[in-house]
């Protein structure tokens, strides 16, 4: 008997979980490879090369950051496509993804020097610290299209539900980067161009094998059907949805960079404070972006299906793990946060701090998951201008927080506001959450008919 297709097929528990679980397991390694990095380089037994490390690797991530769209862009367009059954419309989009990301890709190697110069002028480093890691992005720089690409494939992937390989590209990735980090520092002594390398054969070896992963799509003759790669309407829809992300994406960025800079005005104490409070926060996003994922495929999958039923119930399936996860995260802050503050941080004024503010954190991931859920639910649907404008208020809101907090209540008022962006997010998708289904209703009616 054929397979239904997969918008068709019943959204189950297990359907959710065999999608999220290889994804929080992936993230999971991504911390490793930046710890192995660092001490790798740190048996140099010099200051410098740790820093120029560092500091080149946060200038990629924070460029590469920007076009993190390709990425849930793609993952929405495919599993529509996929859900809909049109197998040849799914690989004319990852066609259309990856001449994006070659294009963005070749279009920052040959704009290396400016960006690097940009760089180093917004944060300024000592000189042989900004030698090396000039050093270092020149190395790294070449694996722009590379890195870019596996964003558009990594969004292929999840559309179609195959997260257990992007699972295996991401222990591929990581684990080639170190045994090449332990060969060409410790054994060759290459240094910081060592770590450079190392990555960046790692990057195009991920891309190699992550086009492998996605070989069915280019088993169609669709993916080179140029006049439907090329269409006019279709091009200019996904455009339109990567602009959307890449907006709501920046803002979101521009709101965690003023908590820090805007903590710092309350000296170094609050600063180190608030910075490992942060890394409990990426715990939180890298915990629940598994289940946003499982929403972003199997909504997306319904939507291409025009199944309003399959919509609530993976929005609603998917989120109810989302909440138990979040929950056990607040259980696992409120038990272990004081001893992991006291492991990350020696400083005991700094240790105090943190753990004044801990609250905040045992409280966020509850209080966040709603906002997590439904970025997922509205990528699936490509409802991006709503999820864009949601962004937009709550940003405002946050800066209208913070302006009046901010004297008067110091580092809470940061606190209020970042929670606060949290619930206005959640409160403005939830709104325009009916949207999404009344845009199917009229077509299911016909079908119906």
């Amino acid at each position: 008997m054929a397979e239904l297709p997969a918008g068709a097929r019943p959204v189950t528990h297990r359907r959710v979980l065999r999608i999220a679980l290889p994804i929080v397991l992936s993230n999971a390694t991504v911390p490793i490879l930046g710890a192995v990095d660092t001490g790798v380089v740190g048996q140099m037994g010099l200051a410098a090369p740790i820093g120029a490390v560092g500091i080149g690797a946060i200038v990629l991530a924070t460029l590469y950051g920007v076009f993190t769209f390709l990425r849930m862009g793609t993952s929405g367009l495919v599993a529509q496509a996929h859900g809909a059954a049109d197998a040849a419309e799914t690989s004319a989009i990852l066609t259309r993804a990856l001449l994006v990301a070659a294009a963005v890709g070749a279009g920052l190697i040959l704009a290396q020097v400016p960006l690097v110069w940009l760089a180093f002028r917004v944060a300024p480093a000592s000189a042989e610290v900004e030698g090396l890691a000039r050093a270092y992005l020149a190395i790294r720089i070449w694996g722009a299209p590379a890195t870019i690409a596996l964003f558009a494939l990594t969004g292929w992937l999840i559309a179609v539900e195959r997260t257990r390989a992007v699972f295996i590209l991401q222990l591929w990735m990581n684990g080639l980067n170190i045994l090449l980090d332990l060969w060409f520092v410790l054994g060759l002594g290459w240094g910081v161009g060592g770590v450079a390398t190392a990555t960046l054969i790692a990057e195009w070896s991920g891309l190699a094998l992550a086009l492998w992963f996605c070989r069915t799509a280019f088993a169609r003759p669709a993916w080179r059907d140029w006049p439907r790669v090329f269409d006019r309407a279709r091009l200019a829809r996904m455009l339109g949805v990567n602009a959307d992300i890449m907006l709501r994406s920046v803002l979101l960025q521009g709101a965690f960079t003023a908590f820090i800079f805007l903590g710092a005005g309350f000296g170094d104490v609050t600063l180190a404070a608030n910075q490992v409070l942060f890394q409990f926060l990426e715990i939180i996003a890298y915990a629940l972006d598994g289940f946003a994922i499982a929403a972003e495929a199997l909504v997306g999958q319904a939507v291409g299906a025009r199944a309003v039923a399959g919509v609530r119930r993976a929005s609603v399936l998917s989120s109810l793990w989302g909440l138990g996860s979040a929950v056990a995260l607040s259980a696992a802050f409120l038990l272990f946060g004081p001893p992991l503050i006291d492991l990350m941080a020696k400083d005991p004024a700094v240790q105090a701090e943190a753990r004044a503010y801990l609250p905040w954190v045992v409280a966020l991931p509850v209080l966040s998951v709603g906002a997590y859920m439904l970025d997922g639910i509205f990528i699936g649907a490509t409802a991006t201008r709503a999820m864009r404008n949601a962004m937009l208020a709550s940003v405002a809101a946050f800066a209208a927080i913070v302006a009046l907090t901010y004297p008067g209540w110091g580092n809470t008022g940061l606190w209020v506001a970042l929670t606060a962006l949290n619930l206005i997010r959640l409160a403005t998708m939830l709104a325009a959450y009916p949207g999404i289904e009344r845009a199917l209703r009229p077509a299911t009616a016909s079908a119906a008919r």
